[in-house]
Formats: structure tokens, C-alpha cells, sequence
């Protein structure tokens, strides 16, 4: 059973709960009181929700290989309401994104990769076998 066996939902509830016991992953006293975009209103009511925004990361990192800041935020933005105005679309917040990343980086999980082509992140085979290992 792999990870794309699992719906992502389900993968992810069970990947937060297994991050919480590794202690490179905490959530910083500042992450109680930020907004996850600029497009939000309020910050997270889930208390928990940094270790559901890292797993969800690391799933993503996995499906797609080689992942950069600026497109994790893309894919975590959202519709910003501005009143009477047409909704536009804005990024989500970069500095959770690169935190959450540097402390996978301390955990062993990515590593910093430049081609070519791309510039960012990806699964290092500890994090591979971690993330293999939630089912």
C-alpha cells in the first residue's frame, strides 16, 4: 500500500500525528497568532494545524519531486475577498512554508537540490521511508 492508495485527507491526519513525535518539528509561538495567507481573515482555529500544514507539505513534495517556496505557495493560497471588488487570487505565506521546510531539512527529511531546471526541495530516502512507513 502506497501513498497514493490513501485519500489525502486520511494520509495527512495520520502523517501529523507521527510528526508530533519527532521533535525537530515545533510549532514556533508566533504560528498562534499568523494568518496562513494574505487571503484569510483569521488564523487557524485547529490547534494543531502546523503539523497538518507540514504533512500536507511533505505529501506534496513527494508527489511531485522537486518543489520550490514560491510554487508551496501557490498551491496553499487562495481567493481574497475585497469587498465590493472582483475576488483575485494571492499566494499563501512563505515564511510557514520555509520554516516548515527548514525543520524537515534539521529532521533529515529534504534536502536543498538545484538542476538545470528546477531550484528547491525534495525527499531524501530517510524521508521517502518515513513517509512509506504511515499507513
Amino acid at each position: 500500500m502506497s501513498i497514493y492508495d490513501i485519500p489525502a485527507a486520511e494520509y495527512n491526519e495520520k502523517l501529523a500525528e507521527a510528526l508530533k513525535q519527532i521533535p525537530e518539528f515545533k510549532m514556533p509561538e508566533w504560528a498562534a497568532y499568523v494568518k496562513t495567507s494574505v487571503a484569510r481573515e483569521r488564523p487557524p482555529a485547529e490547534e494543531d494545524w502546523w503539523y497538518k500544514r507540514a504533512a500536507s507539505i511533505l505529501r506534496q513534495i513527494y508527489i511531485k519531486g522537486i518543489v520550490g517556496v514560491n510554487r508551496l505557495r501557490t498551491r496553499y493560497g487562495g481567493r481574497k475577498n475585497r469587498g465590493s471588488k472582483p475576488e483575485e487570487f494571492r499566494k499563501g505565506s512563505g515564511k510557514i512554508i520555509r520554516v516548515i521546510l527548514q525543520q524537515a531539512e534539521k529532521a533529515g527529511f529534504v534536502e536543498k537540490v538545484k538542476t538545470n531546471k528546477k531550484a528547491g526541495r525534495q525527499l531524501t530516502e530517510k524521508g521517502k521511508n518515513f513517509l512509506d512507513s504511515i499507513k
